[in-house]
């Protein structure tokens, strides 16, 4: 299992170079999949966002635009949090983006603080995938909009052994060509990390556990051949009723 320490050791020299990574490590096909992500978030007009696991603030800074909403972002990585708020001052976001240091599994928050929340390449790198999601719902208003990207495995007889040649031989080189050691480690560790995920938690597990965080109407959208996967759904409001009975 990946630990959130393991994590923040593989990506801390990265942080100026992440958006760039992002797009190496999916073909190209991130900000299509991160595109895809808001619109499910977008349609809910939400007043507030929390963005998990926001890295430099690339899903942060979009949903701000797209949105016209407060946005939050949470980050364990402050190397990540720098080169985020960096790029949000520069845009002219910093009235409306803030930027914090922060763990999924305890988020800062009070429950029910936010009308939306997003998280991306997130599951992954946690140790209980189940109780982070129920924390990340927590802190989620009744009836809000809930939305995720992930990478995926594609299946069949033609893409999946093109796919794993592709993260076992091609990446880890052309990470190194491209970005040195720090980059092989990432292209090296990507692959597997993806596959043993899916082994032990395949699509319709983090479809019930969404339920079982008590989101609702969850949808599960493969993209671009089964090498990302966008979920959406939204907080149950018969939590918020239990709660303001219980």
């Amino acid at each position: 299992m990946d630990s959130p320490h393991f994590a923040r050791e593989l990506f801390d020299g990265l942080a100026d170079r992440y958006d760039v990574l992002a797009e190496v490590l999916s073909l190209g096909q991130n900000r299509r999949w991160r595109r895809a992500m808001i619109d499910a978030l977008a349609a809910s007009s939400p007043g507030s966002v929390l963005d998990v696991a926001t890295g430099p603030a690339g899903v942060a800074i979009e949903l701000a635009s797209r949105t016209g909403a407060r946005v939050t972002g949470v980050d364990l990585t402050p190397e990540m949090l720098g080169a985020g708020k960096q790029k949000v001052a520069r845009l002219g976001y910093g009235r409306r983006i803030a930027l914090v240091v922060g763990r999924a599994e305890e988020l800062p928050f009070r429950s029910g603080t936010f009308d939306a929340l997003s998280f991306t390449y997130l599951l992954r790198y946690v140790a209980d995938p189940q109780a982070t999601l129920q924390e990340m719902a927590r802190v989620v208003k009744p009836g809000g909009a809930v939305a995720s990207l992930e990478f995926l495995v594609p299946a069949g007889p033609v893409w999946h052994p093109l796919w794993l040649l592709y993260t076992e031989v091609v990446l880890p080189a052309a990470g190194y060509l491209t970005g040195g050691r720090e980059w092989f480690r990432v292209g090296r560790f990507l692959g597997p990390s993806i596959s043993g995920h899916y082994r032990r938690y395949p699509v319709s597990w983090h479809a019930d556990a969404w339920r079982r965080a008590g989101i609702e109407d969850v949808l599960t959208r493969r993209m671009s051949l089964g090498g990302g996967l966008v979920m959406s759904g939204r907080k149950s409001a018969a939590l918020g009723k239990a709660a303001a009975h219980g």
